[in-house]
Formats: structure tokens, C-alpha cells, sequence
């Protein structure tokens, strides 16, 4: 097995599957195939037609490709060109996707035959002719491989550029997952979000299959399907979609060998629930920042976790792990302090950040002209060496596995014209994950404030995420004795009362009204729901419908598919189909 020292970089490790396994499979999705050689030419194609139209080495190019076969193409094309790929996902605001085109200065974008995805830029589709050779470019290790873009508190998104070295420390020789040429791991990830770093290049760089999740399927029986027809046999999953899938059904699970599980807290309960159903599983605690290349640190679990915390483990091999004091110096084992990793997972800093770059990229002081990322993180060894997360030091939260500055959010309230201050703080959700719950207030010389229309101005600029669940109008934010916001008097402030929406209130009145309510209410953490009420505009969020439509079937045998759920996204409309299933009417 090559190390990370060894490996060179993705390229390198791809073509020598390409030569010893030309015939085998390495991407699917639905019924369509490409095999190692398909995919090699065809990245090659991509890589000379990108050259031509004026693709410069170590820049980025976007990608507007959607889930198919060719989004594999797509990203190999990109680095075969010399250039770094940049993920453009569709769910994204138009406004918010644009801003981070153009902040990371991309000119062309790779589409898929719809222009419209390259948003105004040049369009160089995936598909097409070209020469099947090798293009003549090779990118050093240190040549940017991708950009990811994460929350950042002054407002900005910071674009995070991660070199091919990091890369290669990920996939090259993991010591925390197992990956052979009889393996297939599903590609569920969006290319924004850095765990397809992982879905994508393990697997190709040892021989094994990629199997691309297609775009329809979103909910968790969906999702267990396409892992039963594929014969997944690694997984990653997101915390939040980890608990929701450990409550149900697992049958899906039984060819799964490795199941890694990131991105926030894992319940040891859930954990335990999947160990004792699926017999020689490994559960596998990944950890890691974005600036350090999707992980860091791992903990396999594969017995019962007895305890109230699943540790996030061990550095990963090229990696390091420091807990410190204010001062950099280490902590004794037992006591708290910020985790600090260094290694060849770093990624150069963030794109035309100095300032930011440097306040987070410090200098490390174990190694000679190295660097170290201060992660935010509050940690603890145990005596044993695995590392406990307890916490953050900073205000910055995970909200359905990505990371959400307040700050961005807050910015952007404070751009909706009537908003004068702002604030926003994390909640503990029903669901046992966090929400956002803002609190604006106005200039009183001005129409009061609607929360409907400062929610729908949000929807325009940030990711779904990142969009508060509630929303408060407050006379002025309370303040410390330093004239600070004091978040902790807000976050006791935080309601329960029914939000300001589109619709007029009306109670529900049927049975079969009142139940649906009843399950919208208790997921959403509100004390009332109007029958009328649009989920979204009531704060709702994917992994809440996964649970509402997940009780809705349990409560009424039926089959209520995610599509369905979301046309139909009033009380009113999901008891009428409630109804029409058990032959009542209202």
C-alpha cells in the first residue's frame, strides 16, 4: 500500500488503477457504468478541452455537474487540466452561488449541457471531444486540488484552498477505514461539502467502486435502497442523518462493513442500536475541519460504547493533534484545552484572506517552519489517548453537519433594509441537534419589522441551512455590563410561539388536523400550528420533515415519499392525503 509520502497524488494513484484494472468498474449510477479506462479518457478529454479554453494551472473551475457518472469525470477532468474544482450546488440561493463564483475569481464553469448552470460564465460541457491521452500538465502537491467555502464570522464565506498533498493524506493509507478493490462506497455528499473528498477519491485511488446517490434520492428509505442495490459496503453519513436512519429500519446495513459518521455529536445510543443490529460492523467517529481535509481524527467503534461520549479518537495517519493552554503548551492529559492539528492535511489558508489565514494558520511550535490550524475546538485526552470534543470556544455552531458562523447570519439580517441590530444564537433542537434562533430589532421610525419578509430576504442569500429556524422581533437586543449582547439573555428568550407567516391563523379542526399538528408542533419545538402554515416559513428544515413524514407513516400506514411532503407542505394538505389513504373525508 502506498503511504502519503509515497502516493504522489490522486492523478498518480488513478492511473495506476487505470493501468492494472482498465475493465473494472469505477463509477456507477442507476444503471450506467464507466469503467476505470471509460473514465480515464473521458476525464482526459475534459482535461484538453479545458486547457483550450484558457483553463490556467492551480485556478479554480467550477463544476455544475449534477449526480450522475459524469460528476467523476468532471472533478478528474479539472485536475488533469492542472486546475482545482469548485462545487456548485443547485439547492444554493442564485445569489449566494454567484458571490462565490466571484469571489474565487472562476471564469469557466464544467456543466452537464445546462448553461444556466455556469450562471453567466464560460461553459465547457463534461462531454465531449478530445484526446484520450494524458494532457501534458502535472500538478505539484502543493497545486490547489479543490476550494471549499465555509461559514465565516465577519460575514464573508471563506474559501478554503486544499492542496493535492492534503488530499493524499486522506485517501492514501487510511488506517481508520479499509479500502479494497471489492469495496464500493456510495457518493452522497455535494462536492461543496468536503466529506465527498473522502466518497470520491478512497475509493478510486484503491480500485473500488464509486456509486453516486442519484439527486432523487433524498429521503432515508431512498437512501437504503440505493445502499441495498449497490452493495454499499462503506458509508458516511452526517450525524443528524446517522440518528434519524439508527431509528429505523437497518436491514439495508447488513453488507455495510464501515459506516463513518461526522460532521457533529454522535449519541453512543444510536451507535449501540446499529452495533447490536448489525453483526461485525465498524462505526466509525470521524472529526475534522474543512481546513484540515475532511478528517483529523478518528475513533472505530466496533462493541458497545459505555459511557455518555463516543471520543472523536486518534490523529489519522499524516496528521497531529495538540491540546493547549492560552499560551500554546500542553495541557496535562484529563484537563481542557483547544485543539490544535497540524500535518500534511492543512490546507494553504483561505483564498485572498491573508488576515484570516494567518489568525488561524499559527505558527506550530513543536516543528520547526510548520504551521498548525487552531480548530476552535475545546478538548480532553483521556488516559487511554483518545480525544474528547467538549465543545467550541468560539460562538460557531453545526447545523445539519455544516459549519454556520452567527456572525454570517447576522450580517445578513443587518442587510434587510428595516433591521437596525441583530443577533443570533444556537437552540437545542427537538430533533437533538442545534437550530438558529435570531433576534432583530428595527429602527422605530419605521414599519414594524416582518419576520415573514426577513425570512424570505435570507432564502435569497444564504444556504437553507443557514437560515434561522426562528425568528424574534425584539424593542433592543439586551446587552452586558460591557455593552456587549448578552446571547446568553437571549437564548432564554428564545419561543416557542407560533412565527409570523403567510397565511392567517386558523387552528386545526379535524382529527385527523389535529394529529398531523400535533406531530408538526412537537418536531418543530412550537406550542401551535395553523393548518395553513408552510413548514419552511414555520422554520421547518430537511432532517425535521424526515421525521414528521417518518411518524406520519408510522402513525397512519402510509407511504409519504418526500416529494409528496414538500408539495404538499401544510397541515391542511398533508391530512387531506392522510384522508384520501384511509378512505375518510374532513
Amino acid at each position: 500500500m502506498p503511504t502519503p509520502e509515497s502516493a504522489g497524488t490522486v492523478l498518480d494513484m488513478i492511473a495506476e488503477q487505470v493501468a492494472t484494472r482498465p475493465d473494472a468498474v469505477a463509477v456507477s449510477w442507476r444503471d450506467e457504468r464507466l469503467t476505470y479506462r471509460d473514465l480515464d479518457a473521458a476525464a482526459n478529454r475534459l482535461g484538453h478541452r479545458l486547457i483550450a479554453a484558457g483553463v490556467r494551472p492551480d485556478t479554480p473551475v467550477g463544476v455544475g455537474v449534477p449526480a450522475s457518472v459524469w460528476l467523476p469525470v468532471a472533478l478528474l477532468g479539472i485536475l488533469r487540466a492542472g486546475a482545482a474544482y469548485l462545487g456548485v450546488n443547485p439547492s444554493q440561493p442564485p445569489d449566494y452561488r454567484r458571490a462565490l463564483l466571484d469571489d474565487a475569481g472562476v471564469r469557466i464553469v464544467v456543466t452537464a449541457g445546462d448553461d444556466s448552470a455556469a450562471d453567466g460564465r464560460t461553459a465547457v460541457p463534461v462531454d465531449g471531444d478530445g484526446p484520450d491521452a494524458p494532457t501534458p500538465r502535472r500538478p505539484h502537491p502543493d497545486s490547489t486540488a479543490y476550494v471549499a467555502y465555509t461559514s465565516g464570522s465577519t460575514g464573508r464565506p471563506k474559501g478554503v484552498r486544499i492542496p493535492h498533498r492534503a488530499v493524499t493524506r486522506l485517501v492514501a493509507a487510511p488506517d481508520y477505514v479499509e479500502v479494497t478493490a471489492a469495496d464500493t462506497v456510495l457518493h452522497a455528499a455535494p462536492v461543496a461539502f468536503d466529506a465527498s473528498t473522502f466518497e470520491l477519491w478512497t475509493p478510486l485511488c484503491h480500485g473500488a467502486r464509486v456509486a453516486v446517490r442519484p439527486h432523487d434520492a433524498v429521503e432515508p428509505r431512498d437512501l437504503l435502497d440505493v445502499i441495498a442495490h449497490e452493495r454499499v459496503t462503506v458509508l458516511w453519513l452526517t450525524a443528524g442523518l446517522f440518528h434519524h436512519m439508527a431509528a429505523g429500519p437497518l436491514d439495508a446495513f447488513g453488507g455495510v462493513r464501515t459506516l463513518l459518521v461526522g460532521g457533529d455529536v454522535i449519541d453512543p445510543a444510536a451507535v449501540n442500536r446499529v452495533l447490536a443490529a448489525v453483526p461485525g460492523l465498524r462505526v466509525v467517529n470521524g472529526y475534522g475541519p474543512t481546513e484540515n481535509t475532511t478528517f483529523s481524527l478518528c475513533h472505530p467503534v466496533r462493541t458497545p460504547v459505555d459511557g455518555p461520549a463516543v471520543p472523536i479518537g486518534r490523529p489519522v495517519p499524516g496528521s497531529g493533534g495538540h491540546i493547549l493552554d492560552a499560551r500554546l503548551r500542553p495541557v496535562p492529559d484529563g484537563e481542557t484545552g483547544e485543539l490544535y492539528v497540524d500535518g500534511a492535511g492543512l490546507a494553504r489558508g483561505y483564498h485572498a484572506q491573508p488576515a484570516r489565514t494567518a489568525e488561524r494558520f499559527v505558527a506550530n511550535p513543536f516543528v520547526a517552519g510548520a504551521r498548525m490550524y487552531r480548530t476552535g475546538d475545546l478538548a480532553r485526552r483521556r488516559p487511554d489517548g483518545a480525544v474528547d470534543f467538549l465543545g467550541r470556544v468560539d460562538d460557531q455552531v453545526k447545523i445539519s453537519g455544516y459549519r454556520v458562523e452567527p456572525g454570517e447570519v447576522e450580517a445578513a439580517l443587518r442587510r434587510c433594509p428595516p433591521v437596525r441590530s441583530a443577533a443570533v444564537v444556537a437552540q437545542g433542537a427537538p430533533d437533538g441537534g442545534q437550530r438558529l434562533v435570531a433576534f432583530v430589532a428595527g429602527d422605530p421610525a419605521e414599519p414594524p419589522l416582518s419576520t415573514l419578509s426577513i425570512r424570505r430576504h435570507l432564502a435569497a442569500s444564504l444556504p437553507r441551512y443557514a437560515v434561522p429556524a426562528a425568528i424574534t422581533v425584539v424593542e433592543d437586543l439586551p446587552l452586558t455590563p460591557h455593552s456587549k449582547v448578552d446571547r446568553a439573555a437571549l437564548a432564554a428568550w428564545a419561543s416557542r410561539d407560533r412565527p409570523e407567516v403567510n397565511a392567517e391563523f386558523q387552528p386545526p379542526g379535524t382529527p385527523t388536523e389535529q394529529a398531523v399538528a400535533a406531530v408538526w408542533a412537537d418536531v418543530l419545538g412550537l406550542l401551535t400550528v395553523g393548518v395553513h402554515d408552510d413548514f419552511f416559513e414555520l422554520g421547518g428544515y430537511s432532517l425535521a420533515g424526515m421525521r414528521i413524514t417518518g411518524e406520519l407513516e408510522a402513525n397512519f400506514g402510509l407511504s409519504l415519499p418526500a416529494r409528496t411532503f414538500y408539495e404538499n407542505s401544510t397541515v391542511a394538505e398533508l391530512a387531506r392525503i392522510v384522508d384520501a389513504h384511509l378512505g375518510t373525508g374532513s
